[in-house]
């Protein structure tokens, strides 16, 4: 498993080491703060609902109490087998997507009858009528441009058009920039969000961050359990309280992570309908709290959707960006689904970067998003 992650490295040298009759190895870099370090707000004060004491050691460094300003780095390559693994498996849950729109393309000639086809299976893969429109006529200016005259060229150059029209999508989460990072996740019952808190999790844990987890979805049964249960598994802290307020499990967690020197403080919050405005009242009332716990929080939003849902995932990311203003998605459940398309929709509609892309209940189902490696599988 590779890091999917940007990590703060130490923007000055490592030292010279000290003459020796042998070569000695140049010294691995080292996660470490700026030469430059400013003096972060007073902590809040912990809350009785901390399971553990908020101090730390007075043999411990006072990481909390500096902000970092880190120079952020990408992660290296993943090796190529377990990516090309995982290229195979998405492509086998885009299957029932690719199939529909590869049949437009066994015919013998380009003509209107092709892109009228086309046009359908498109729309039938929730692609929307906005990506619709826009991915047809990039794609006769390529076939003109191109020349082609076989149909077969003319799905290579929908390949083309497509992951340029995802592209915008593309971006990496970078972790390090802020002490803790704190990351606030949303999201309807049943689209998987404590199940990618967890992966989410895991894979933080593996980059060697050191992460803990609010607990501040009380309304759902058994979703404290549930994520105790991946706090256990990752070896990560908690924050939880049976019943209680979410914004006051996750002002406890934010002013838990400062005072621990976390580097990730991630908030599962409860799931709920758009259109129930009291409770989305109530995901704006978190976000106020986690700022009054620490002023520039919270960094990342991110809404978790399923894409089995279609156009019905474009319009959850359409309410939840307009009453929060999210800066990340992670869309799950790509396996098996007929509907695909729906990223192009988002890319026309509201060009939200995708984090991250799952196809099954795996660890290793949760990786990056590319968005050429996404249109290959969806139409090769």
């Amino acid at each position: 498993m590779f890091s999917f992650f940007k990590k703060k490295f130490s923007s000055s040298p490592a030292p010279e080491p000290a003459p020796v009759a042998a070569p000695a190895p140049t010294p691995a870099p080292v996660l470490a703060p700026a030469s430059d370090p400013v003096s972060a707000p007073e902590l809040a004060p912990e809350l009785a609902s901390v399971a553990e004491p908020a101090a730390l050691p007075a043999s411990a460094p006072a990481a909390a109490a500096v902000a970092t300003v880190p120079v952020a780095v990408e992660a290296p390559a993943p090796a190529p087998e377990p990516r090309r693994s995982w290229i195979d498996k998405l492509r086998q849950g885009l299957r029932k997507t690719g199939s529909s729109i590869a049949q437009v393309f066994t015919g013998t000639q380009i003509d209107d009858a092709l892109y009228e086809e086309l046009e359908e299976a498109l729309l039938m893969a929730d692609t929307g009528v906005k990506a619709t429109e826009f991915l047809l006529t990039d794609l006769k200016r390529r076939v003109k441009e191109a020349k082609a005259t076989d149909p077969q060229a003319v799905r290579g150059l929908l390949v083309e058009a497509l992951a340029e029209l995802l592209k915008p999508l593309e971006k990496s989460l970078a972790v390090g920039q802020h002490s803790p990072t704190v990351m606030m996740v949303v999201g309807v019952n049943g689209a998987g969000k404590t199940t990618s808190i967890g992966k989410l999790t895991r894979h933080l844990a593996e980059a060697d961050q050191k992460v803990l987890l609010a607990a501040a979805d009380t309304f759902r049964a058994a979703a404290r359990e549930q994520l105790s249960v991946w706090a256990d598994r990752t070896q990560v802290q908690i924050i939880s309280q049976e019943g209680g307020d979410p914004a006051s499990v996750t002002f406890d967690a934010v002013s838990a992570g400062r005072a621990r020197g976390c580097d990730v403080v991630l908030a599962d919050t409860a799931g709920r309908l758009p259109t129930q405005l009291h409770l989305m009242e109530e995901l704006k009332k978190i976000k106020r709290v986690i700022t009054k716990a620490q002023a520039d929080a919270p960094h990342e939003v991110l809404l978790v959707v399923d894409g089995n849902t279609g156009q019905n995932a474009l319009s959850q990311v359409k309410s939840f960006d307009d009453a929060l203003g999210l800066t990340g998605l992670i869309v799950t459940k790509l396996d098996g689904t007929a509907k695909g398309g729906v990223l192009a929709a988002i890319a026309r509609e509201r060009a939200i970067p995708v984090y991250f892309i799952g196809v099954g209940e795996k660890l290793e189902d949760l990786q990056t998003f590319n968005a050429r490696e996404f249109a290959q599988a969806l139409l090769e």
